[in-house]
């Protein structure tokens, strides 16, 4: 007898445990009414992922067994997989539960816990041991958790055990070409085992984190079956007949992983940016976002991904000149809002400035001008579009790129004022990359924008690259220092002069407590700033003679 599988690729919100379920039972209806008889959801369910030190908190584990109860009582004709936290003897287990009519039937406990990058699970779990095999319509299904299919265990447990189909279920964050590393992984489990293999993923912005759906089905010979869609929610549904031979329905392609379309890293770049900023600023409950508008690249850029994310409506822009801003500035700002249909205003900062300036002139006395003047023009911006965001109960996007953010070319209570970072984690070039890409799209974007020189427009005639090396140097740089890891003579051997690589890393170092003070934003690398580097901001330590 064939079996009617469903992956339920879903949005959830961490620590909702009550709403949580309500999804999963809509789902488990809305699978029932497609006669679907096995359905599968992500890694840790009930809590959203990750759900962090919220597993220390008993009540939330209370609400879970409540949920479940609830969840087991739908659970009459069909079949579910869904990840929970299970207490149990030794503590807690990021377990995968298989529930059949009104009964759970089967718990696997992941055995692999990942603690490195952005994943901490040792903390709060403790690792399970053995594998788990469930007979369903004839159909022997073996189960695995996230990072247990990156290791060889888990699957080989499985197969040994008589496993035709694995099901996997994961959350596994996004980074720039995370897709095709996990597709090629899997596809070679499958083959290597001689199983089928589900891999089911979440979909959403989690603070920091974006995780892109993408889910997947492999036959036993390493070949993708089907791909749910990226950055949003799906459902994807396939068959099985009597042998565990898959066919081909709905959306699908078939396509040997070895012959996959390469996956256009733009476009996952800019729909993991877009995700984020809608999922954190609708799962905070803010009504849509302000931020400042410049008539640079970067602010242009996360204008053009907060109005995909929230919609024209949602979102405010507010230039803010001074006797530093060219007319050329202005005019672009305004004609990218224009393009975008986005409310503006115009609050020129030179009555706050001024005002700043009187007052600190007996400080002051006798010092030149110098950086200081500038940060005090920053600051007089943050305090504008922090009292927008108060008023209005929108939140402020900040501006800055991840090479901004590396070096400390940005202004603490200035233009790091906010509460969430769109391009915290996107370098320069990167983000004339993704403009470009957007304009490709529609040209919402001036022309101009991304070909004059980047400037701060803090004092007259300044460019980025009057203190710092050009970002076509100064990227490759950073990307190596934070990365990859690799000290001041590894870079050099690169090819990169010694003295700019010096003082990159110097710049890099000492500006750490910065970063610590920075919010949080969207992380497309596989390092960024947060919970990927933890650097002490008080160390001895240097890189390099």
């Amino acid at each position: 007898m064939g079996c009617r599988i469903q992956i339920a690729q879903l949005n959830l919100l961490v620590g909702d445990v009550s709403g949580n379920a309500d999804r999963v039972i809509a789902a488990t209806g809305r699978a029932r009414e497609d006669q679907a008889d096995l359905l599968v959801f992500p890694e840790l369910t009930l809590t959203g992922y990750p759900p962090e030190d919220l597993l220390l908190r008993s009540e939330l584990i209370d609400r879970v067994e409540l949920a479940l109860e609830r969840i087991r009582a739908e659970s009459w004709g069909i079949t579910l997989v869904l990840g929970y936290p299970l207490r149990g003897v030794g503590g807690l287990f990021n377990v995968a539960g298989v529930l059949r009519d009104r009964q759970v039937i089967g718990e696997y406990a992941k055995q692999h816990l990942p603690n490195y990058s952005v994943f901490d699970e040792k903390r709060y779990f403790q690792p399970g041991a053995c594998p788990l095999v469930f007979d369903h319509r004839g159909l022997k299904i073996g189960l695995s958790v996230c990072e247990d299919i990156w290791q060889e265990g888990p699957t080989l447990q499985a197969a040994e055990a008589g496993a035709q189909l694995l099901v996997n279920i994961n959350a596994s964050p996004f980074h720039a070409g995370k897709r095709a590393e996990r597709e090629a992984l899997v596809c070679r489990r499958a083959s290597d085992h001689g199983i089928h293999i589900l891999y089911a993923n979440l979909v959403g912005g989690q603070d920091e984190l974006v995780f892109d759906g993408a889910s997947f089905v492999v036959d036993r010979s390493g070949r993708i079956l089907q791909r749910a869609a990226a950055f949003e929610e799906d459902v994807l549904t396939f068959e099985l007949d009597d042998e565990a031979r898959p066919f081909l329905q709905g959306r699908a392609v078939g396509a040997p992983a070895s012959s996959a379309v390469p996956e256009d890293e733009e476009a996952s770049i800019y729909g993991a940016l877009v995700l984020g900023v809608r999922d954190y600023a609708r799962k905070n409950g803010f009504s849509g976002a302000v931020l400042g508008l410049s008539g640079g690249v970067d602010s242009a850029l996360t204008l053009a991904i907060a109005v995909d994310a929230l919609g024209a409506d949602q979102v405010e822009a507010v230039l803010m000149p001074s006797r530093y801003t060219s007319e050329i500035s202005n005019r672009d700002a305004l004609e990218e809002a224009d393009r975008l249909g986005v409310k503006t205003c115009v609050i020129s900062i030179e009555p706050a400035f001024e005002s700043f300036l009187s007052m600190l002139e007996p400080a002051f006395a006798g010092q030149a001008a110098d950086v200081t003047e500038e940060n005090i023009q920053a600051r007089c911006r943050g305090i504008i579009l922090m009292a927008i965001s108060n008023k209005t109960g929108r939140i402020l996007l900040t501006t800055g790129n991840k090479s901004e953010m590396a070096v400390g070319y940005a202004t603490l209570y200035g233009d790091m004022a906010g509460g969430f970072a769109p391009i915290k984690d996107v370098p320069k070039l990167l983000v004339y990359r993704l403009a470009r890409h957007r304009n490709r799209c529609s040209p919402v974007i001036p022309e101009r924008v991304l070909t004059r020189a980047p400037s701060a427009e803090l004092r007259p005639d300044q460019t980025d690259q009057d203190s710092l090396p050009p970002y076509e140097v100064l990227d490759p740089i950073l990307r190596l220092y934070i990365e990859e890891d690799l000290g001041i003579d590894a870079i050099v051997h690169q090819g990169y002069p010694g003295n700019v690589v010096r003082r990159v890393v110097s710049l890099v170092d000492r500006n750490e407590y910065k970063r610590r003070q920075a919010p949080p934003g969207v992380r497309i690398s596989t390092r960024a700033f947060g919970r990927d580097r933890r650097y002490p901001i008080t160390n001895g330590f240097s890189s390099g003679p």
